[in-house]
């Protein structure tokens, strides 16, 4: 058998004789006029997908009744917010989300919104249980509201899906989630893609009803897989927190924020210049980050030190020959490093890369990886499930020695990490890191080994959390697939 060319056995088809996930057979289905007429009378094919139509089929005939996700026989209700103008702040007590966090393992604000904005602003919290679904830009993204993200303020760009029965949230999550759930809620009932979603199209989105029994031990699985996530959470936060009051970082935090000025006004000697006339590259508060961690460290290397590294590189870049799911190597893009399950995972050809590539794209555990180009400085510590996967050429990865990966990686996601790390930034439109920049990155080792030894711990211990949130949410989509919807 050639390694990336899917076989597909007659013996695996649906209720209706069709398998769903063949994207390489003949994508064809009939149209009637009322179809074409409901449409708008257009007649591309693009307008009626296929896919669509025999997803819904495969829920219509399957062994389970099916109602509607909202309406009047819906398991939900749904709303989003309107449009409001935005007053934005420094600093306030309304930190406010975008809607392309919410499948971020651990999501930040996009910045703090002022109390006097026009609009009620403790309606656009959401709340624990809660089913957040993206409707516009990337849409269909899903998640599940738990402890993270309980009672924060996103935009309206965001349906929030509230269950009758609470217990139900975690069974309407996976649903979506699902391919067979997620290609119905990204098409109308007559198959056509859709590029926008209003909370009253859910009305329309047919889900299985599989019974109680079934519903709740898919929710079960759901619900401890946030609860792990929180965890993992909970400890990352716990462990920055001791890097902190070890480095005395949040008195350093007061007295810049005492002494700011509302214009950097500053000179630099052309000796330590370094052939950067970027003003941005010699903003003073990294010299006085750097003089603060001298004071209460105990001493302070670069990260490319073979004290704590091993190796620090970019894999060549190259052309992506994509293959069918299962046929090659997961791949994904540094857009989603933060996710604990990437949602744009594709597959590479392994036959057409030499060895040495594949080495270099191919992730493994406790590695540290970092976004260098666009949005630059999001960092992952890869996870169990990431292991034997691949990232873009784009992202540089960091394979420290043993027993500091976790200290690494608190520092690099620190606030005062990553101006370190962003510091040298370049490029006028697109900004960029290199290898050599992230080599230079100051790392304080603390006075007392114990405590550094401790925050490396729970570092681990958090993303060990992430995977078996991650495995418990594999757990419930394949009962989902299996049990309820009647895939092999």
């Amino acid at each position: 058998m050639v390694e990336d060319v899917p076989q597909y056995s007659s013996s695996k088809k649906s209720a209706f004789e069709w398998d769903w996930t063949n994207t390489t057979t003949l994508k064809w289905c009939g149209v009637s006029l009322s179809e074409v007429i409901a449409t708008g009378k257009r007649l591309e094919g693009s307008v009626f997908d296929p896919d669509g139509k025999r997803a819904r089929k495969l829920v219509e005939t399957g062994k389970y009744p099916y109602q509607h996700i909202t309406g009047d026989d819906g398991l939900a209700s749904a709303y989003t917010y309107g449009r409001f103008k935005r007053i934005w702040v420094p600093k306030s007590e309304y930190p406010i989300y975008q809607p392309s966090t919410i499948m971020d393992q651990m999501p930040g604000p996009d910045g703090y919104i002022s109390g006097k904005t026009d609009t009620d602003i403790n309606s656009l919290r959401v709340h624990l249980k809660q089913v957040l679904l993206t409707c516009s830009g990337t849409i269909g993204n899903v998640s599940l509201v738990s402890k993270t993200l309980d009672n924060q303020i996103f935009s309206h760009d965001l349906i929030r899906i509230t269950c009758h029965d609470p217990s139900d949230s975690g069974y309407i999550y996976t649903y979506l989630k699902s391919k067979i759930g997620n290609k119905i809620l990204l098409t109308n009932q007559y198959g056509a893609v859709v590029s926008h979603i209003e909370a009253n199209h859910l009305d329309n989105i047919i889900i299985p009803n599989p019974g109680d029994n079934i519903k709740n031990v898919i929710s079960n699985l759901i619900n401890k897989s946030f609860q792990l996530r929180d965890e993992a959470n909970e400890l990352l936060e716990s462990a920055t927190s001791l890097l902190y009051d070890e480095l005395a970082l949040v008195s350093f935090e007061k007295e810049m924020e005492d002494n700011r000025c509302p214009i950097n006004v500053f000179e630099v000697k052309i000796s330590d210049a370094q052939k950067r006339f970027d003003a941005s590259h010699h903003m003073p508060i990294y010299k006085k980050i750097v003089q603060h961690l001298e004071k209460h460290s105990k001493n302070i290397v670069n990260i490319g030190d073979e004290i704590i590294s091993k190796k620090i590189f970019l894999p060549d870049r190259f052309k992506r020959v994509y293959v069918d799911e299962g046929y090659g190597i997961v791949f994904f893009s540094g857009k989603d490093i933060l996710q604990l399950d990437p949602s744009n995972k594709k597959y590479l050809s392994k036959k057409h890369y030499d060895q040495k590539l594949i080495d270099e794209l191919i992730l493994r555990k406790n590695m540290i990886v970092i976004t260098r180009s666009g949005t630059i400085g999001n960092i992952a510590l890869v996870p169990n499930h990431w292991d034997g996967w691949s990232m873009s050429d784009d992202i540089i990865r960091l394979i420290s020695k043993e027993g500091i990966e976790g200290y690494l990686y608190i520092w690099l996601n620190s606030k005062y990490g990553k101006m370190l790390l962003t510091s040298s930034s370049y490029g006028a439109v697109v900004s960029h890191i290199e290898v050599e920049h992230v080599s230079s990155v100051k790392v304080p080792l603390l006075k007392n080994i114990s405590i550094q030894s401790k925050i490396n711990d729970m570092a681990i211990k958090a993303n060990d959390k992430r995977y078996e949130a991650y495995l418990l949410e594999q757990q419930a989509l394949k009962m989902m697939d299996e049990e309820v919807l009647g895939l092999e």
